[in-house]
């Protein structure tokens, strides 16, 4: 019985698109840090290997603040969540090398990944939902 009304509760719209807000939180705060500091942006680029690096740091930025206008807007809700999906695993895959590394360094970046491939998942589950939602008529 408590199950069936903490769902009910997590229906409702505004709670979902606060729920979404939290899944985009990390993008809309590296997008806006990047959009703000966009020298820092393309510092962060070359320290990893990205080049021509500013055309990286617009496109990362561009990447976080749009995909995330997109969930939470519900506009293409999809692409946006299989897009930043996309863009954690590869970033994570770069970022979290844990099995290059030793000690506590290497448990860092392996917490890191891990969290990361997590973040990822939601995305993917958010991505399916709005198509299986769309798929039965519903919108939110």
């Amino acid at each position: 019985m408590m199950t069936i009304w903490l769902l009910a509760r997590l229906n409702v719209p505004a709670v979902r698109w606060l729920l979404l807000l939290a899944v985009c939180a990390a993008y809309l705060q590296g997008g806006l840090v990047k959009a703000m500091d966009f020298d820092g942006a393309v510092a962060e680029m070359v320290h990893f290997g990205l080049r021509p690096a500013p055309l990286f740091a617009a496109l990362v930025t561009a990447l976080e603040l749009g995909a995330s206008a997109l969930i939470l807007s519900g506009f293409h809700r999809w692409l946006g969540a299989f897009a930043l999906a996309g863009f954690t695993l590869a970033a994570t895959l770069m970022a979290n090398p844990f099995w290059l590394l030793d000690g506590a360094e290497r448990a860092g970046a392996m917490n890191g990944f891990f969290e990361h491939i997590g973040l990822a998942g939601a995305l993917l589950l958010v991505g399916v939902n709005d198509l299986k939602e769309r798929a039965h008529g519903a919108t939110g």
